[in-house]
């Protein structure tokens, strides 16, 4: 009997052994397994931090994409209204030069029609140019009768033009002054500015204010036909009367300066 009672006793205490031997075993797995979970999570994490990272590095990206193409298209459209009030300026600067030059060949239109003078139209002036014959004898600067009808004429239509500088210039042809004349016009130079200063003077004269006028010869050096012909010769021997925006004459003197 108590042989039986110690044989039981070591069987109980191989199985408690073995017993325990299994539950470590299992134990041992389960741990390696977690572990092995928590490392995937934890990278898994680390992915998602460096995802996330990323993401907030294109977001800032795409904020400063979006506040510059909002800072362009504000000044897109601060260009186009600059354009739009520059379209419209022209438009009534172009229409406002129209009136002048139709206001100033009907007050001129019989002298025009006569053909004593043409009334042309530039992109920032009106000239009115004077038929050399008719106002001066060949070689002379002194005004003749009628050429002084006619600028009383041209006077008139040119004293309500207050915002105008009137430019005189005389023009010749390319003949040389005759000897005789040399001592007084030595070449076409002073004889052109002598004519353009006695149209001035005579300007004056009938009420154009002299502030507003400047005279200036150009001789021969600024033809509108060849010189070879005698009706191109007399062509290029002309008074040119040029009106002038004062704004535009100004930003010309600074630029000079």
């Amino acid at each position: 009997m108590a042989r039986y009672l110690r044989l039981c006793i070591v069987v109980l205490a191989v199985g408690i052994i073995v017993s325990g031997c299994v539950s470590t075993g299992k134990y041992k797995k389960m741990e390696t397994g977690k572990n092995q979970e928590i490392a995937a999570l934890q990278q898994e994490k680390t992915s998602l931090e460096q995802q996330k990272g990323t993401l907030e590095k294109q977001n800032t990206e795409l904020k400063q994409q979006v506040s510059s193409v909002e800072q362009q298209k504000t000044t897109a459209e601060q260009q186009v209204a600059s354009l739009e009030k520059q379209k419209a300026s022209l438009m009534e600067s172009s229409q406002q030069r129209q009136k002048e030059y139709e206001s100033l060949v009907q007050g001129l239109s019989k002298e025009v029609e006569k053909g004593q003078l043409q009334v042309k139209q530039y992109k920032n002036m009106l000239s009115v140019d004077l038929a050399e014959q008719i106002f001066f004898d060949s070689g002379r600067a002194t005004l003749k009768a009628g050429g002084k009808e006619v600028l009383t004429k041209v006077g008139d239509a040119l004293k309500g033009y207050e915002d105008k500088i009137i430019r005189v210039v005389g023009h010749t042809d390319n003949v040389p002054v005759a000897k005789s004349l040399q001592k007084m016009y030595p070449s076409n130079w002073e004889l052109s500015v002598a004519r353009a200063t006695n149209v001035v003077r005579y300007l004056q004269q009938v009420g154009v204010p002299p502030e507003r006028m400047v005279p200036s010869g150009r001789a021969e050096y600024d033809p509108v036909a060849p010189n070879d012909t005698p009706e191109g010769r007399q062509k290029n021997r002309r008074i040119e009367i040029m009106l002038i925006d004062k704004s535009l004459v100004s930003e010309m003197t600074r630029t000079g300066n």
